[in-house]
């Protein structure tokens, strides 16, 4: 869902319908009941000696979340609900298609519906609390094309080849360990930076925003989550870099991205080490962003506010947009993952960005440090199972805690008023297989001080989900 930027007199988009209350058990039986189905419907596995030309795999992923009553003495326009809200269900499916066009090339599709809603309609907290409702858009399910993006692989010199299997966006094949990777079209940044195996993917990990993401990373994308650019990568054993250029949306959080790439654009470079502690593989991160946009400054916000405009410079209501360029942000982050055994791993990341403009696309956090474990479950006779525990402190700067505390409201956070204190979220989960198709979860989050404010709070959030993927 969109959301706009407004000051202490917001004018709300009408939201959608909500959901009947008894539609997220129904969706949650119908997919549990899909769960074990599905090893009738599953595709045959190739035996061909040759690898196939066609990729194909599937995922639906369905999180209804629960969260309770909590102290509250007042409340603005981008509050989480004080009150025990109706379940906030979410669901997601997605069908990855690969081709294999000429040599190291291929073309990856990836047709989508999502629909659903997040806890107050995703709002209220900047660690935000399910991360498939960045990908949602509407309530009613819409179906859209996520990604579609050639990918070319070119060899260098002295290469050796290591066999790659068939997976998600990704061709089954050699792959030379020493090459640069090309990437151009439709896409999600976030599939290629800040990767980490402990805390990446909400449909199987974490749920939180600034766990399994740099929540300081304001990445480009538009609602649901996805961009147009190009991606490049030079890869060798033991090291890579990557450098991205990408567009940027029109308005904050929206649908509409700029083509206007001249003053509007956004560039991402990370650096990656992969190493091993007594044979224990581990990897460190730098990602480096500078992103240019329409987004406006805070101080100029703070000027909106003390003269009584109804909104600042930054995006007012419908689809007129900022006519104004120069937004900048420069953000860096650092991300860890160190393998203790092989059914236990660690992780930690560091973010940080210059916080003196409008957060535009991804969240609004402008430091950040989280850190935390994912355990499988053979040790106990349940490999396929795991467990993980995190934790995120996410801040602010001066400049935006201080258009908070004036009334002012981003796209994700604003109570009309602010008594600012670091925002600290718990995050507990139990992933288990049901077969080898389905996963059941259940989550709980604790957040301390709900979008940095230390007069709201703290809540409990309950969460089940189920995942299904091929």
């Amino acid at each position: 869902m969109a959301m706009y930027i407004y000051n202490n007199s917001p004018i709300s988009p009408p939201l959608p319908p909500t959901l009947h209350s008894k539609q997220p058990v129904m969706m949650i039986t119908r997919t549990l009941c899909i769960c074990f189905l599905m090893p009738c419907m599953a595709r045959a596995q190739s035996t061909d000696s040759l690898p196939s030309p066609w990729s194909w795999h599937f995922q639906s992923t369905v999180i209804a979340q629960k969260h309770s009553g909590f102290r509250s003495p007042y409340k603005g326009n981008n509050s989480l609900a004080d009150t025990v809200e109706p379940i906030a269900t979410s669901l997601s499916a997605t069908l990855f298609i690969g081709r294999r066009l000429w040599k190291g090339a291929s073309l990856y599709v990836n047709p989508e519906i999502t629909g659903g809603k997040g806890l107050s309609f995703t709002t209220g907290v900047a660690g935000a609390l399910n991360g498939e409702t960045y990908r949602v858009g509407h309530v009613e399910p819409q179906v859209y094309i996520a990604r579609a993006y050639l990918e070319q692989q070119i060899p260098l010199d002295n290469s050796s080849y290591e066999q790659m299997e068939d997976d998600i966006n990704q061709m089954s094949g050699y792959l030379p360990s020493h090459r640069i990777t090309i990437s151009v079209g439709k896409f999600s940044l976030s599939d290629f930076f800040d990767d980490n195996s402990y805390a990446k993917d909400p449909r199987t990990q974490f749920f939180n925003w600034s766990i399994w993401a740099n929540g300081a990373w304001d990445y480009p994308a538009n609602t649901r989550g996805y961009t147009y650019g190009l991606v490049a990568g030079w890869y060798k054993p033991g090291w890579a870099v990557r450098l991205s250029s990408v567009a940027v949306p029109r308005i904050a959080n929206n649908s509409s991205l700029e083509y206007r790439f001249s003053r509007a654009f956004s560039e991402t470079l990370e650096l990656e080490r992969n190493y091993s502690i007594r044979k224990k593989p581990g990897a460190i991160r730098l990602v480096l962003s500078r992103t240019a946009s329409r987004a406006p400054s805070y101080e100029d916000g703070l000027k909106a506010l003390s003269n009584g405009s109804s909104y600042i410079p930054a995006v007012i209501a419908g689809d007129t947009v900022n006519d104004q360029f120069g937004g900048r942000k420069f953000s860096v982050g650092l991300n860890l993952e160190q393998s203790l055994s092989p059914a236990t791993g660690v992780f930690a990341r560091i973010g940080w960005n210059d916080g003196q403009y409008a957060s535009w696309a991804f969240t609004e956090i402008d430091r950040t440090v989280s850190v935390g474990m994912l355990i499988d479950g053979r040790s106990w006779k349940r490999p396929d199972d795991s467990w993980g525990i995190a934790v995120s402190i996410n801040g602010l700067s001066k400049a935006h805690r201080q258009y908070l505390a004036a009334g002012g409201y981003g796209f994700i956070i604003g109570d009309g008023a602010l008594n600012y204190g670091h925002e600290a979220i718990v995050e507990t989960f139990y992933n288990t297989a049901l077969n080898g198709f389905c996963h059941l979860s259940f989550d709980y989050q604790f957040v301390q001080h709900p979008a940095f404010n230390k007069d709201r709070g703290p809540v409990h959030v309950f969460a089940l989900r189920v995942h299904i993927s091929w």
